[in-house]
């Protein structure tokens, strides 16, 4: 006996999902059909949700980029992240520039308050770089947060 699974049905799990946080719409996608077995039903929703604006692939990737710049991420790794998610290359390229200002100042925060210090020699300078790229920073970010006279 299996219960036939309306619209509605689908619309409020994906409601209660949007309501603990913003998902992407292939996120939401994804947790839907694992739910559901009706695709038709599942993208019918969708649409109205984004019709609506009740989601947003938009307000979801501005709200990653900034969640993961706090936990002290990396453009490279946070770009992966969101075409994990199913965001569009061109909506990724509209929120992650890597020559703002922003990224090479974050690089240079994460390793000062890693390391505390500059690196005495080159072993621990290759040691701080690898962090930072562990973060996900791209190269030009790693190179300029030793190379800024600010960081010593």
């Amino acid at each position: 006996m299996s219960e036939q699974v309306t619209l509605s049905d689908i619309r409020l799990a994906a409601m209660n999902m949007l309501a603990m946080r913003e998902h992407s719409q292939g996120e939401l996608t994804e947790k839907l059909q694992r739910k559901f077995s009706d695709v038709m039903l599942i993208s019918q929703v969708l649409a109205a949700l984004k019709e609506q604006n009740l989601q947003s692939d938009e307000r979801f990737t501005e709200a990653f980029i900034t969640m993961r710049q706090r936990q002290g991420k990396g453009s490279v790794l946070i770009r992966m992240e969101l075409r994990e998610r199913g965001v569009a290359i061109p909506l990724i390229n509209s929120f992650i520039d890597d020559a703002d200002p922003s990224w090479f100042l974050l690089a240079q925060a994460v390793r000062n308050k890693r390391f505390n210090q500059f690196p005495a020699d080159g072993r621990e300078k290759a040691k701080q770089m690898r962090f930072l790229q562990s973060r996900g920073f791209a190269s030009r970010h790693i190179q300029a947060a030793f190379t800024d006279p600010a960081c010593d």
